[in-house]
């Protein structure tokens, strides 16, 4: 195989790779089931049972983080697609066949993040637009809806479809650092589902501090168009989170740089 001398011919490749892999297509199927679907079916629930809510419920009611809802469980979902865009090639051992193709090693890793990048920002940016006004939609005439002409809304939905992007390069990442789709993946849902409950044993005066921190209540603070209280804003929360995507890269590059790529312990 010739050797990818450039940015580009490898990130060519890479995109090549990346649509023709079954598990690829899968993820992005489900990230628009759950984004979507859930979200038509948690507004069509509201819209059902609007009559019945209290009046402290209408009064705090959300009608933007509400459509948005189905991201929450996406993230699960582009979670598996950042870590098998990197742990499918040691499973399988083409990683040796990627390295001979493209042996500076921060270049393959760049071209892949430049390949997961975009793909999960369009296709992200694509379902939480798309659940936000269908959900807009199902409100109408019944629920109090929400514009995306207002700058705080828009800023929402376009968030929603970062914090999908950012995590599906942490997963990446992740994936690089473990080079097993198990234990990536483990540690991936672990911090998004298990590190949450493990805060509630702490002291009251320690769980909010703590649980600002998680990524998915950096996900909830970048969604909502008003930040929860004890929780970061919209902006805040995303550099947090861009934080970690970012020093966990780094070390998985450290460790890219200097692990035998032909071995997945």
């Amino acid at each position: 195989m010739a050797s990818e001398s450039t940015l580009a011919a490898s990130t060519k490749a890479e995109w090549i790779k990346f649509r023709t892999v079954r598990s690829s297509i899968m993820g992005v199927a489900v990230t628009v089931l759950l984004t979507v679907g859930l979200g038509v079916l948690i507004t069509t629930l509201v819209r059902t049972h609007w009559s019945q809510f209290g009046a402290l419920r209408i009064a705090t009611f959300d009608p933007v983080s509400s459509s948005l809802r189905g991201s929450l469980f996406a993230q699960f979902a582009v979670g598996v697609i950042g870590t098998l865009f990197i742990t499918s090639e040691y499973t399988s051992g083409s990683i040796r066949t990627t390295l001979t193709a493209v042996p500076n090693r921060a270049r393959l890793i760049a071209s892949k993040v430049i390949v997961l990048f975009f793909t999960v920002l369009v296709v992200g940016e694509f379902v939480c637009f798309a659940a936000f006004l269908i959900g807009q939609r199902i409100y109408l005439g019944v629920v109090p809806t929400a514009s995306i002409a207002n700058g705080t809304v828009l800023r929402s939905v376009i968030l929603a479809g970062i914090y999908l992007t950012l995590l599906g390069l942490f997963a990446f990442a992740l994936g690089l650092i473990f080079r097993q789709s198990a234990a990536a993946i483990s540690v991936f849902v672990s911090l998004l589902l298990i590190v949450p409950i493990i805060g509630f044993f702490f002291p009251q005066s320690w769980q909010n501090d703590f649980m600002r921190f998680e990524p998915s209540t950096l996900g909830v603070s970048m969604q909502y168009p008003f930040a929860p209280s004890n929780t970061f804003g919209a902006w805040s929360a995303t550099l947090v989170l861009l934080l970690y995507v970012v020093g966990t890269m780094t070390l998985a590059l450290v460790l890219f740089q200097r692990r035998d790529a032909g071995s997945n312990q």
